[in-house]
C-alpha cells in the first residue's frame, strides 16, 4: 500500500519550515511591542463550542467543520478558527478577573480545520496567526489592532494591499437592517441560489457575503447597513474611520462587507492583496473585528473584543524571493571530519563543546572517506573543516580550515572553540 497525505494537506519540509519560522518570530516580535502575549488553546474542542460561535447558518457550521464522536461520546470538531478557543480559554480560566491589566490582549499560531476545496494559499488543514483583545469598547482600539496588521505585512515589504472596512452597528441597527435587507432581497427570492434561499428565513446577512455570481448582482443593490446605524453605531466608526486618518492608513469602505462568522458586530475589516500568486485576484490575507457579546455567549461576563485572524499559507505566497533568500540557511559553522575510531570518538566530545557555545556544528556517520567527508562539508556550507587524526590525538590539538580564505592552523583542543568563535566574529 502506498501511503500519502491527506488531501488538502501539506508537508512543510525543513528548508520550507524556515519561512514559517521567520513568520512566527516576526508575529512575536510586531504583536510584543503592542503588548500582546502568546496563547496556546488545544486544536479541538466541543462541537456546541463553534456551532453556537461561528453560528449554524454559517458555512463553517453547515458545511466545513471536521467533527467526531470520541470514545466518550462527546460529539468534538477540529478547531475551524482561532478565535472561539480563545474566547473560551478567557472564559474559563477567568481572565477577566480584576487582577488581569485591561484589555487583555492575546496572540496564537496554529493549524485550523476546514472540508472545503483545496486552492492556492488555502487547504484543509491550514495555518492561522491571529490576535484577541479582551475588555476595551475603544473605536481606538479597532484603529490600533488595524495598524498592528498593517505594519505586520509592512516587516514583508508587503504594501500593495487594500483596508477595507465596515461597521456592522449594535444589536438595534442589526434588528433594524434585518427587516430592510429581507424586504429587499424577499422579491428576489425564486432567483437567489439554494444557500441564499434558504438563509433568506435564516439569516439573510450572510446573503451578502455569497460568492454566486447572480446573487452578488442581486446584492449590489441591497440597502446599505450603514444607513441604519444608531447614533452611537455610527459615532464609534466615525472615531474609528478619524484614528485610521490620523495614522495615514488607506481604506475603503464597503457596506456589503459581512465576514463570514456570526459574531461578529460594529467594526469589521479585510486586508486583501491582488498577486499574481492569486491569479490577480483580490484575495484576503488578514480580516478580523469587533465581537462585543462573545464572551457572554460562551459563559462568561458582559467584554467587548476585538481582534483578527490571517493565513500563514497566503502570507508566504505574497513575501518576495529575495526575502525568502535572505532568510534561507546560511550552513554550518563548523564540519568535523575524523580519521579512525579513535577521532571518531572523540569528535563527539568537541561537537558538544562547540554547540553548547552557539555554534552549529555536525560529522559524518556513515563512515566516508576524508575526501567525501569534505565534500559533505561543503554540501552543507561549512564555514570552518576541524580534521582530528592520529596525530592530532597524539599532539591534543586538531587542523582548523578557514573554508572562505582557504587559511589552515593547528589549535589545541582547549583552544578550539575560543578560535572558531574569534575567527567567525573577524
Amino acid at each position: 500500500m502506498r501511503y500519502q497525505k491527506p488531501k488538502g494537506t501539506a508537508d512543510i519540509l525543513p528548508e520550507e519550515s524556515l519561512i514559517w519560522q521567520f513568520i512566527e518570530k516576526t508575529a512575536q516580535e510586531v504583536f510584543s511591542t503592542y503588548r500582546f502575549s502568546e496563547i496556546r488553546t488545544p486544536i479541538f474542542e466541543q462541537y456546541e463550542l463553534f456551532q453556537r460561535s461561528s453560528g449554524e447558518t454559517s458555512d463553517i457550521v453547515s458545511k466545513e467543520m471536521y467533527d467526531f464522536v470520541d470514545k466518550g461520546d462527546r460529539k468534538m470538531a477540529l478547531r475551524p478558527e482561532g478565535t472561539a478557543g480563545v474566547v473560551r480559554a478567557y472564559v474559563e480560566n477567568k481572565l477577566f478577573a480584576p487582577e488581569y491589566v485591561k484589555p487583555y490582549k492575546v496572540w496564537y499560531k496554529g493549524p485550523m480545520f476546514r472540508y472545503e476545496r483545496p486552492q492556492s494559499g488555502r487547504q484543509r488543514q491550514f495555518h492561522q496567526i491571529g490576535v484577541e483583545a479582551f475588555g476595551s469598547n475603544s473605536p481606538e482600539l479597532d484603529a490600533d489592532v488595524i495598524a498592528m496588521a498593517i505594519n505586520f505585512l509592512a516587516k514583508f515589504e508587503i504594501t500593495n494591499y487594500k483596508l477595507a472596512i465596515n461597521s456592522l452597528g449594535d444589536k438595534q441597527t442589526r434588528e433594524a437592517y434585518h427587516q430592510a435587507l429581507v424586504d429587499y432581497l424577499t422579491p428576489f427570492e425564486d432567483s437567489l441560489s439554494d444557500d441564499s434561499k434558504r438563509r433568506l428565513h435564516e439569516n439573510p446577512l450572510r446573503i451578502l457575503d455569497s460568492k454566486d455570481p447572480d446573487d452578488q448582482k442581486i446584492v449590489a443593490g441591497a440597502p446599505s447597513i450603514l444607513d441604519y446605524l444608531t447614533d452611537d453605531s455610527k459615532e464609534h466608526f466615525d472615531r474609528v474611520i478619524k484614528s485610521l486618518d490620523d495614522l495615514n492608513i488607506n481604506y475603503e469602505i464597503d457596506s456589503n462587507m459581512v465576514r463570514g462568522l456570526d459574531y461578529y458586530n460594529h467594526t469589521i475589516f479585510e486586508v486583501m492583496v491582488s498577486d499574481p500568486a492569486f491569479g490577480n485576484k483580490e484575495t484576503t490575507v488578514i480580516a478580523g473585528g469587533r465581537y462585543n457579546g462573545l464572551v457572554e455567549e460562551l459563559g462568561g461576563p458582559e467584554t467587548p473584543g476585538f481582534g483578527f485572524g490571517m493565513g500563514i499559507e497566503r502570507l508566504i505566497l505574497l513575501i518576495n524571493q529575495q526575502i525568502k533568500e535572505e532568510i534561507a540557511d546560511d550552513g554550518l559553522d563548523v564540519f568535523v571530519t575524523t580519521i579512525g575510531q579513535s577521532a571518531s570518538e572523540k569528535s563527539l566530545v568537541i561537537l558538544n563543546q562547540l554547540r553548547q557555545a552557539g555554534l552549529k556544528a555536525d560529522r559524518d556517520y556513515l563512515d566516508k572517506k576524508v575526501k567525501g567527508q569534505f565534500k559533505m562539508a561543503d554540501n552543507l556550507q561549512a564555514k570552518f573543516v576541524v580534521t582530528i587524526g592520529e596525530d592530532e590525538l597524539v599532539n591534543q590539538q586538531v587542523q582548523l580550515k578557514n573554508m572562505a580564505t582557504g587559511e589552515q592552523m593547528h589549535v589545541s583542543f582547549d583552544e578550539l572553540v575560543s578560535k572558531v568563535l574569534e575567527l567567525k566574529r573577524g
